[in-house]
């Protein structure tokens, strides 16, 4: 991992949540000091048994930690006001700007709208379909805007949906909740969460200011081939099919199915090196199975 052996590297992790913890044992494995800030009691434990420095955030004077910090990582999303972390610290972050290593901020492929299952890259407009969408289009801005005002090491990943140990399909296949939700058309693209960490500490270990991101996997998929294939791998009858128009759905479920498009992953294979150790979700759910 970057800097030299003697140096002290510390991690500042805003939002210290399910990706964040996945690049941790990377960095603290190297010796690394990685502190990270969360709202709940209950959660500063859970991190705090992982080796980890929990912080309470907003409620704890993040100042000191700040001061010791050589790289952030902002996992926090943004809400009504704008990004979370800026309307707290914005000021004391362009303060140390010139003196941090990396910054990653962890954003989605939601910032491009709705591409018919078409294909896009770092370089596609920023067309946002959703409400959540938009936010981080403005959130991102955000944070270039203070890179370019003060020199900030900013790295943007837009991350596609996230799966990994917890996150799977086999328990609603299992307990038979699970549906295949049918549009045609529609496909997403994922990414395993040990990749988004692969991913985090090439960066570090390559840093290259400026730099966007898509972080993804080699094999967009219809949502309903992910089930069945979860399915065939317990050994289970697959889930119902069941037809997007009529299916029962939450608003915030529905939305999700509001944008369709393929993600292309060739910057972070050509500028970071990285080859990704679960190219699609077949080798991904073979692993969790393997797991369990």
């Amino acid at each position: 991992m970057p800097a030299d052996r003697g140096a002290v590297v510390n991690l500042l992790s805003f939002g210290h949540g399910y990706s964040a913890r996945a690049l941790a044992p990377l960095l603290l494995a190297e010796g690394w000091r990685v502190t990270g800030t969360t709202r709940s009691h209950d959660k500063a434990r859970e991190i705090a048994e992982t080796g980890v420095t929990p912080l309470i955030f907003p409620g704890s004077d993040i100042g000191p930690e700040l001061a010791r910090a050589t790289h952030l990582l902002i996992s926090a999303g943004p809400d009504e006001g704008g990004d979370p972390v800026l309307q707290a610290v914005g000021p004391q972050i362009a303060q140390a700007a010139p003196r941090l290593l990396w910054v990653g901020y962890l954003s989605t492929t939601g910032v491009y709208g709705d591409h018919d299952g078409g294909w896009v890259d770092e370089a596609t407009p920023l067309t946002p379909s959703t409400r959540r969408g938009a936010a981080r289009v403005r959130a991102e801005a955000a944070w270039q805007a203070l890179a370019r005002d003060t020199g900030l090491p900013l790295h943007i990943f837009r991350l596609a949906g996230i799966y990994g140990p917890g996150r799977g399909p086999f328990e609603k296949v299992r307990n038979g909740t699970a549906r295949r939700i049918v549009k045609q058309g529609q496909v997403f693209s994922r990414i395993h969460v040990e990749d988004i960490a692969q991913v985090l500490a090439a960066s570090i270990d390559r840093p290259h200011p400026g730099a966007i991101y898509n972080v993804c996997d080699d094999d967009p998929a219809p949502p309903e081939d992910v089930l069945a294939h979860a399915a065939d791998l317990l050994g289970v009858p697959r889930p119902p099919k069941v037809d997007f128009e009529t299916a029962e759905m939450s608003p915030m479920a529905r939305s999700f199915y509001a944008e369709s498009k393929r993600v292309r992953n060739d910057l972070l294979k050509d500028e970071l090196g990285v080859r990704l150790r679960f190219p699609d979700y077949r080798s991904g759910l073979a692993d969790l199975l393997a797991r369990e």
